[in-house]
């Protein structure tokens, strides 16, 4: 701020020139109001995208990380067509998908496994092992024996393509690309490069073999990624999570610990002796002490990646003040928890902080313990001693020590923030039903309305494609159900039998909802009035007014509306077992040329968890078009001796009946068949073009004298089948 502003005014009174100084001075006060920020690195990455570049490095991996790859073979995309529709006047449709076989290499050096996989950020492939769209995949380890992949050898020939080994690759074959765009997604992938965990010292000796580190053997590392460069990089990543000094022992690097415990024994210094020519060096006590000034208070951070948050970069702050905008930011491509990121920050901003304490110090013989690098204790001053540097003089072995600091505190645990991280379920297999519904007065009363209710269990469910099972076993396509989940399932214990015509306050029914995730609400009179809580039990039609759940995916329903949608003739039919569809909007809309019509076909959905398609035959086929069963039928003696037999239509659609006056037919012509006759027998048959019938005296007496106990039947003729009978018994 104080750069613009005295830029701005020197400007003003000393043109450009004076514009400069301004900006200048200015500098100086931001600097010493908000400080710089210092970065160190840089090393660790945001989760970098996928390559296909020519010579990109592959990284070496070590435990478990999460990183991405380069794609090294790919096919074209490969577009599918499928067509649907088209029957009775109805336009054909379709649908394009595309899918692409590739290569991806993960890792330079062989590992165990890969765990999850993530598209785009989206999870792909599940801790289970389980992909979450359509495809196949091969994961190769990078072994020395390592065989080529078949998909590979079968596009490329045996010729031109390697078996890749010391290099680990996953080989996707024919996967799905319709929720990435129809594009090569961006993949990341859990690498499990050592199975049975990794610790420093597997890391630098893996690295570079002429590495020692016997004493690193317990520092366990969770993952470690080194993109480029050798045991240095390594060393100087690692060192910041447990400080390593380094010595030359037999022509091999020998990596220990900086920073050691109180109780270590270690060998004590022999008492100094005096010499030398210089005055510093001829004190008479043989050893002199020095503490360089206290360094400026700072803060440090470390960027890693966090466990908790699936690998995603987070950053940890030590505790305590410092300057103001003075950070040192440590990258370290290291997988750990908060706790163990704060940790580190904290302990490297103490020894940030802490002065440096040399003593130099001389004694009489060659002792190899005392070597450059090895940890010793003096009897002149207290706590630990390194060994930077040894001169071998005339008079003596002049040591110069410096101190080391032991058991650095952890400071306050981190915390890694909340993460939103892909629901990780395994894909389970499929439920499905095809119904059909009755019509409810709109569009066009000659349609039938067929619809599929598809759910699972849980909702890694990803949909399914759903077919037309034909008579002769052929499958034509109806499309794909979505991910959205029907609200179904099964009735354990069958629904009692109740009036269509009353409020059933009496019964209630248990449920048993497909997964414990799909909920059901209650209804007010208003609402059930406008339709609400339809559902599907057995053959009938219901509507519910309240639902309550009883545990887990069981719900208790009570208050029901029975018989609706021209389905009375269903309410005394229920068996346990039978299954419970919530009829709304997360129903899928099948063509009825295809699966409707007086000879419906078989409904078949297959998913990804499912191994053999689910197949349902069609509830209720027939009833989009089947006339409603008339009401109040009456048989009257008339004073000749015949019979009257009357009875009142209801139509198909009408179901609200608001102006009060005599429904629509909704039929082509009306029409009546009456049949009389006791036990399964016809006794006489008629029909009729309106809704009665009259008997003269003489056919009256000869059909109770056939079948005294007769009863007449009443149905009406609808354009593709007949309506449920009514049944009328002959008059007292």
């Amino acid at each position: 701020m104080a750069t613009l502003i005295l830029s701005a005014v020197g400007t003003v009174f000393g043109g450009p020139l004076g514009g400069a100084l301004g900006a200048l001075i200015g500098q100086q006060f931001d600097a010493a109001l908000i400080g710089r920020r210092k970065v160190e690195g840089p090393r660790l990455k945001e989760l970098s995208v996928q390559t296909s570049s020519y010579g990109s490095p592959l990284p070496l991996h070590f435990g478990t990380v999460r990183a991405s790859g380069s794609v090294i073979w790919a096919t074209e995309l490969i577009e599918r067509a499928e067509r649907s529709g088209g029957g009775k006047g109805r336009p054909s449709v379709t649908s394009y998908s595309y899918s692409a076989s590739f290569a991806v290499a993960v890792a330079s050096r062989p590992i165990a496994g890969i765990g999850r996989i993530w598209a785009d950020g989206n999870l792909l492939r599940g801790g289970e092992g389980d992909l979450k769209v359509a495809g196949k995949l091969r994961i190769h380890t990078g072994h020395g024996d390592q065989a080529p992949d078949p998909l590979l050898v079968q596009a490329e020939g045996p010729a031109l393509n390697p078996a890749y080994r010391h290099t680990a690759y996953a080989v996707f074959e024919d996967l799905d690309l319709a929720e990435f765009g129809n594009r090569l997604p961006s993949l990341t992938f859990e690498i499990i490069a050592d199975a049975s965990g990794v610790t420093a010292a597997d890391v630098c000796r893996a690295i570079d073999p002429i590495v020692e580190s016997a004493d690193l053997e317990g520092t366990p590392i969770t993952g470690f990624s080194l993109e480029r460069g050798g045991a240095s990089e390594a060393i100087g990543v690692l060192g910041e999570i447990v400080p390593m000094s380094c010595i030359v022992r037999d022509a091999r690097i020998v990596l220990q610990r900086a920073e050691v415990p109180h109780e270590q024994p270690l060998p004590v210094l022999p008492e100094a002796c005096a010499g030398g020519d210089r005055a510093e060096d001829a004190l008479t006590s043989g050893w002199t002490r020095k503490r360089e000034a206290m360094p400026a208070t700072a803060q440090c951070a470390v960027r890693y990646y966090d466990t908790a948050r699936d690998y995603q970069p987070g950053l940890q702050r030590s505790v305590g003040r410092h300057v103001r905008g003075d950070v040192a930011v440590i990258e370290m491509p290291v997988v750990m928890t908060a706790d163990e990121a704060a940790g580190v920050a904290n302990r490297a901003a103490l020894r940030r902080t802490r002065a440096r304490d040399t003593l130099r110090y001389r004694i009489s013989e060659i002792d190899q313990r005392f070597a450059a690098g090895a940890l010793v204790r003096t009897t002149v001053a207290g706590g630990i001693w390194r060994v930077e540097e040894w001169e071998w003089l005339a008079d003596g072995v002049l040591l110069d020590l410096v101190s080391v600091p032991v058991d650095l505190p952890m400071g306050q645990p981190g915390d890694p923030g909340r993460a939103n991280v892909p629901l990780d379920v395994p894909v389970p297999p499929t439920q499905a039903v095809a119904l059909e519904l009755p019509w409810n007065g709109h569009g066009d009363a000659n349609q039938t309305i067929v619809r599929a209710a598809a759910t699972a269990s849980t909702a890694g469910w990803r949909g399914a494609a759903l077919y037309a099972r034909q008579p002769d076993e052929a499958l034509l396509p109806l499309g794909s159900t979505g991910r959205s989940r029907a609200v179904m399932g099964r009735i354990p214990e069958s629904l009692p039998a109740a009036s269509p015509l009353i409020f059933d306050r009496r019964n209630s029914l248990l449920v048993e909802l497909a997964g414990p995730d799909l909920m059901l609400d209650n209804a007010t009179w208003a609402q059930l009035m406008q339709g609400a809580n339809l559902a599907l039990i057995g053959n009938e039609l219901v509507q519910f007014a309240t639902a309550e759940r009883v545990g887990g995916r069981t719900w208790k329903l009570r208050g029901f509306l029975r018989g609706r949608g021209g389905t009375e003739d269903a309410t005394s039919s229920h068996l346990a077992g039978e299954p419970f569809v919530l009829i709304d909007d997360r129903l899928t809309v099948l063509d009825p040329a295809l699966i409707g019509g007086s000879a419906p076909a078989m409904l078949a959905a297959i998913g990804l968890g499912d191994a053999d398609a689910v197949t349902s035959r069609v509830i209720n086929a027939g009833l989009s078009l089947r006339p409603l069963s008339p009401v109040h039928g009456k048989a009257t003696i008339k004073p000749d001796g015949g019979l009257e037999l009357t009875w009142t239509r209801r139509a198909r659609g009408s179901w609200a009946w608001l102006d009060l006056v005599d429904v629509p037919l909704n039929e082509p012509q009306e029409s009546w068949e009456v049949r009389f006759g006791a036990s399964g027998q016809t006794v006489a048959f008629w029909t009729s073009s309106a809704p009665q019938l009259r008997l003269d005296a003489a056919t009256f007496a000869g059909i109770t004298a056939e079948a005294p106990s007769g009863m007449f039947e009443v149905r009406q003729i609808g354009r593709s089948s007949l309506s449920a009978p009514l049944l009328v018994p002959l008059p007292a």
